[in-house]
């Protein structure tokens, strides 16, 4: 995890499919689980490119021919006067079969899930047209609905076409964090060391981990000491000492030490093998949420099946031809599926992730993404979300009376150039940011478990831990210590103290508006890290969130999210490592941050680029524009069905009306123009 920071993502422009909807209606009839291919959504959006354009070609000729068509531009036109049906009936049925294919293959997914919606909708409607046509065709008496059946079909793949580009596809998160685990081990048999799967060792085997490995398998140790980053599992900064007797986690990665480890779990019992089921199992939950388009289409096709069977019953008990109540539940069962709803919220989508985009965020999850508007509280990881998750120098100073506080910087980083500590990294990138000169360090050796000594400049100069000033009881002046949340290292010079150089894991500029925004907007905001008591109480006071919980692991954030929603609170996680992989899944609306790992990346629904706490502010609020925006076309799109289905229906036969597919198809062009106008109506919202 050192190149924690450089790894911006390429992963998630790349477009894999969406599965946090699994077989998400828009993605007709490919149900498909967490595990799939990048390619995947690509394929998916040329199939729909290529299925529109071919539709719409065979459309034009359906369009010239349809007798309906050439009686509103008043021409005749006849190419083989008897013939002329059936070359519509033909050009009909391919559009029908090859556009509509992902629609209809779409209902039979939708209808496994117990979850009728926007594909059950256009399939029952496109059938509907299809076979009533085809029975006028062949000689039921009545008039064909070709034409308005190939308009919905190209409209509606139009407007799964643009909405599956515009969603960000995803979650290869489970692939990612199997990559994480390390695939061989060095076993140590009878002297020897021999390499062999990590899947092949059992328990109680000795494995040998050199220094900068990653630590194959959960284990104990027997023999050596080092310091072992264990940020991807506990979100702690800071690397932590290991020696004998103490257990380590299978992917965490070894410092400076060779470890000899004997194995305790391996496979499914090992630590992440857990992790990896909780993400599946919070995956797996998250898939079954609908978003707006879907809730609505459920309704409208039951309207549609109820108003359809009730018209033909009541004009059949009226006395009425069969003929004619067979048209006027045909008429009504297409009327009821408006071309306008297949773009009312492809639309919006498509304007609102390039916005979001533009503003750094990537939208992963559409669901989430309109669910972020009911967010009531923020979960925030520590490390990398709140802080920058690097252990850095925040403050320094002599104190031996030297005005030149530098000073200290110099003689420390002159020995720690020489040291692998993780703090020497810190202090390291301390000195090339204030561009020192360090002088040479001679006779270099460590002062075990209490720092290191050197000569320099012909001094003896020493950097020590707190312990070695309390047990050399040294006299440190108040002004070394801050707050808790601080590793304060000591130089000496000659044994005599000369200054102090505090490290800790800095809070990112932009986290203390981005708290007081959300909290001005009347939300919750806790914290939730793998780090100690100390430093998450000196965290939470200093941005002053409504609470933490310090100490925590994956299993634990996941337990607390879970805890959080069951109080009734519509949870935000945001998080930026492995740890957070669970919880991110599990929450409402997953957030995960730019700068970190890729796996937090993969399971989450948004990710903030930009590394940015306050974006998240942004979210919400334009979460909440977004919505209305999408409700406002609904009302317009389904408005148009208010009024023409019980006029299609027939109500108002006695008086004589009764909407002629002419003027239904008026009104129909109508509402899609309204719709479009509208939705790019949020540009303009957004960009005031």
């Amino acid at each position: 995890m050192e190149q924690h920071h450089q790894h911006e993502h390429k992963s998630h422009h790349s477009g894999h499919d969406d599965s946090s909807h699994d077989s998400d209606s828009h993605h007709g009839g490919h149900g498909h689980g967490s595990h799939d291919h990048t390619g995947h959504h690509a394929m998916m959006i040329k199939d729909f490119r290529k299925r529109f354009w071919v539709s719409l070609l065979i459309t034009l000729p359906i369009l010239v021919l349809s007798p309906m068509i050439q009686d509103i531009m008043g021409y005749s036109l006849e190419i083989f006067p008897a013939f002329d049906k059936y070359i519509l009936f033909a050009l009909s049925t391919v559009v029908f079969f090859y556009g509509g294919w992902p629609f209809l293959t779409g209902i039979v997914d939708e209808l496994k899930k117990k979850q009728p919606g926007m594909m059950t909708l256009i399939a029952v409607a496109i059938t509907v047209a299809w076979g009533y046509s085809s029975a006028t065709t062949f000689g039921v008496e009545g008039s064909t609905f070709f034409w308005e059946l190939v308009t919905l079909i190209d409209i509606m793949l139009l407007g799964h076409w643009i909405e599956m580009k515009s969603v960000l596809g995803a979650s290869r998160s489970l692939q990612k964090l199997v990559e994480m685990m390390p695939s061989e081990a060095h076993l140590l048999k009878n002297g020897e060391t021999v390499d062999i799967k990590v899947d092949r060792l059992e328990k109680d085997n000795r494995v040998l981990v050199r220094p900068g490995e990653k630590i194959p398998v959960d284990g104990e140790i027997i023999d050596g000491e080092s310091h072992v980053n264990e940020s991807m599992v506990t979100g702690e900064a800071r690397p932590v000492k290991k020696a004998k007797d103490d257990k380590v986690i299978g992917g965490t990665i070894n410092g400076n030490g060779s470890l000899t480890v004997s194995v305790k779990q391996v496979g499914e019992d090992a630590y992440l093998s857990k992790v990896i089921g909780m993400v599946r199992e919070a995956q797996n939950k998250k898939s079954k949420t609908q978003n707006l388009a879907d809730r609505i289409a459920f309704w409208l096709t039951i309207v549609a099946l109820t108003v359809g069977v009730g018209t033909l019953v009541t004009w059949l008990a009226l006395g009425k031809p069969f003929v004619f109540a067979l048209e006027r539940m045909a008429t009504v069962m297409v009327i009821t599926c408006p071309h306008a709803l297949g773009l009312a919220v492809p639309l919006v989508v498509a304007i609102s992730t390039a916005i979001s985009a533009q503003r750094g965020l990537l939208i992963r999850n559409r669901t989430a993404f309109e669910n972020s508007r009911r967010i009531t509280m923020l979960a925030f990881d520590k490390t990398g979300t709140l802080t920058k998750g690097n252990f850095g120098v925040t403050r320094y100073g002599s104190l031996d009376g030297n005005p030149d506080d530098s000073q200290v910087l110099r003689l420390a980083g002159a020995l720690e150039g020489k040291s692998e500590h993780p703090l020497a990294i810190g202090i390291m990138e301390k000195v090339r940011q204030e561009q020192i000169d360090l002088p040479e360090a001679e006779n270099f050796r460590a002062i075990t478990g209490e720092g290191i000594e050197a000569e320099v400049e012909n001094k003896k100069v020493q950097v020590v831990s707190p312990g070695y000033v309390k047990e050399n009881s040294i006299e440190v002046p108040g002004k070394a210590y801050k707050n808790e949340a601080e590793t304060v290292v000591f130089v000496m010079v000659e044994d005599k103290l000369a200054g102090f150089i505090a490290m800790a894991d800095e809070i990112r500029e932009e986290s203390y508006e981005a708290v007081k925004t959300l909290k001005n907007n009347g939300l919750k905001v806790y914290m939730m890290t793998g780090d100690n008591e100390k430093v998450a109480k000196s965290v939470s006071d200093e941005l002053g969130l409504d609470g933490y919980f310090a100490g925590i692991l994956p299993d634990r954030k996941l337990e607390k999210v879970k805890e959080f929603q069951r109080n009734g609170e519509f949870v935000a996680m945001t998080g930026d490592g492995i740890n957070d992989a669970p919880a991110l899944a599990t929450a409402d609306v997953g957030i995960a941050v730019g700068s970190g790992t890729d796996i937090a990346a993969e399971t989450a629904d948004i990710i903030l680029v930009n590394s940015n706490p306050g974006d998240i502010a942004s979210l919400i609020l334009f979460g909440k524009a977004t919505y209305k925006k999408m409700i406002q076309n609904f009302i317009w799109a389904t408005g148009y069905n208010v009024v023409a289905i019980p006029l299609a229906a027939g109500v108002l036969l006695s008086a004589g009306i009764l909407i002629s597919p002419a003027l239904g198809a008026v009104l129909m062009s109508l509402s899609t123009i309204i719709v479009a106008i509208n939705a790019q109506l949020l540009k303009r919202k957004m960009q005031a």
